[in-house]
């Protein structure tokens, strides 16, 4: 029974602000400042700013399902305690397993980027010690130390817990939208503004259509950050019912973000020549127009980038981890909590482990798990979505508002995972991408056959009450 369990809880630390920095500050991350240059070749100034709203867009759709269950289930685990609910612990554990990939790679994809900041900013210093060259990036040892050395602080943050984590992430947040509204300002003042520089407006050689959806493809990755804050529901210091507007404000400040330095890299300077093939565009375009000023607010701006990415997902898969560990699904001793901190400090050393080997493979390596923790993401939206659609069809819960938003959420999430496993799509994934996927998925398989017989032993009463903290009914 329930009872003779032991369910391990965590704290009560997170305030609305907190919660609001994790899905800004989280989907923001690096990408808003070291990619737009990528995009504008990629699908040219329309084209990209089209993609990005138009995905931001979709996941306020699929945002509506993580709201109205969140406000049921205010658990730890988020989409894994949702699929268990509706559709048991296999399916519970399969969705789960391909998120946790997602949140670890961006984790890793953070504490490279931090790397490539240096690189541009300091060349001589980070280009020290050359190592090997993978997929035709130069791998230094100064980088490898510098992600590594990114990743231990950040880990031993969230070990610390949620108290010191938020109030980091609510200012780191803060300070970067204020650089990010002040650089798109001086855009308009600096350099050779003009709006006839965000040209072309589509990529010429693929089209419009084309260039849109190139962008709109990796928005489950561009926006994953929202999702994080249902993995911390447990932690919540207020109602679960305001978790949907708080996400809703974190996906429109991401939009903003995004399209802010999209058309700041694209229309501030006219000779596109002088910047072909620099290793960070954006960096090239406000280095050259607004100087080292511009430069060092910039610098700044993709730090706290980067560290909100980090400290938000080092969250959201510690927490995975550890629900996943608390229901006996992976080894028991990823619910362990810390006895100072009260933190689930094993699967925040578990994310770390992994994520050290990022900084061995190199830039260009990495850049393949952006479209892989896309499919991770992406099939854990269509879980949730499909989620809603039965709970909330359910008599006892029944509301048709939910259920038409998650037959749209399940939808735009195919869509998604068409994109990135057919083929003949522009947006496919890449073979090493498949095979880094692949090998994931074989993981996931040697955890669960550890775990099975104990799980197959464990009654329906004890996963509720583990899962969704819902104690047995007294007949």
């Amino acid at each position: 029974m329930a009872k003779k369990i032991q369910r391990q809880e965590l704290d009560s630390t997170m305030s609305k602000r907190f919660v609001w920095a994790i899905a800004f500050g989280s989907s923001v991350g690096w990408g808003a400042f070291i990619l737009p240059g990528d995009w504008l070749t990629q699908s040219g100034t329309l084209g990209a700013t089209l993609g990005i709203i138009i995905g931001g867009l979709l996941m306020l759709v699929i945002a509506v399902a993580y709201g109205a269950l969140t406000q049921k289930f205010p658990v730890s685990g988020g989409e894994f305690a949702f699929i268990y609910q509706s559709f048991g612990k296999y399916a519970s554990f399969i969705g789960s397993w391909f998120l946790v990939l997602g949140y670890i790679c961006i984790v890793a994809l953070n504490a490279s980027a931090f790397s490539l900041l240096f690189k541009f900013v300091l060349p001589d210093f980070l280009e020290v010690g050359y190592l090997y060259t993978i997929a035709g990036w130069n791998v230094y040892i100064m980088e490898v130390i510098l992600s590594t050395l990114i990743l231990l602080v950040f880990a031993y943050i969230s070990i610390r817990g949620s108290g010191l984590s938020g109030q980091l992430q609510f200012y780191f947040c803060l300070f970067m939208a204020l650089i990010v509204g002040g650089l798109f300002l001086a855009s308009f003042f600096v350099g050779d503004f003009s709006f006839s520089n965000a040209q072309p407006a589509f990529n010429e050689e693929s089209g419009m259509f084309t260039s849109i959806i190139l962008i709109v493809a990796i928005a489950p990755w561009m926006y994953v950050g929202f999702d994080n804050i249902p993995q911390a529901a447990e932690e919540f210091k207020f109602d679960a019912s305001h978790t949907f507007k708080l996400i809703v404000f974190g996906i429109v400040a991401s939009i903003l973000t995004y399209v802010a330095m999209i058309l700041t890299t694209s229309w501030i300077y006219e000779d596109q020549n002088a910047i072909d093939g620099a290793t960070w565009v954006t960096g090239s375009v406000v280095l050259e127009s607004m100087g080292i000023v511009g430069m060092f607010l910039l610098a700044i701006a993709i730090s706290f980038g980067i560290f909100t990415g980090l400290n938000g997902f080092y969250l959201s898969s510690s927490r995975l981890t550890f629900a996943l560990g608390r229901a006996k699904f992976i080894p028991d001793a990823f619910a362990k909590l810390h006895p100072t901190f009260n933190t689930p400090y094993i699967a925040v050393i578990f994310v770390l482990i992994v994520t050290l080997a990022a900084p061995w493979l190199g830039r260009t390596a990495l850049s393949w798990v952006v479209d892989m923790s896309s499919v991770g993401v992406s099939i854990a939206f269509f879980a949730t979505s499909m989620v809603a659609v039965k709970f909330f069809s359910q008599p006892q819960s029944k509301n048709t508002v939910y259920v038409v938003f998650g037959v749209l959420g399940a939808i735009i999430s195919l869509v998604f995972l068409a994109l990135l496993l057919i083929p003949s799509s522009p947006a496919a994934l890449s073979t090493p991408s498949y095979i880094a996927l692949v090998v994931w998925m074989v993981l996931g398989v040697i955890f669960f056959a550890f775990q099975y017989r104990t799980l197959n032993r464990m009654t329906k009463q004890e996963l509720d009450f583990l899962i969704l903290k819902q104690k047995p009914r007294v007949k």
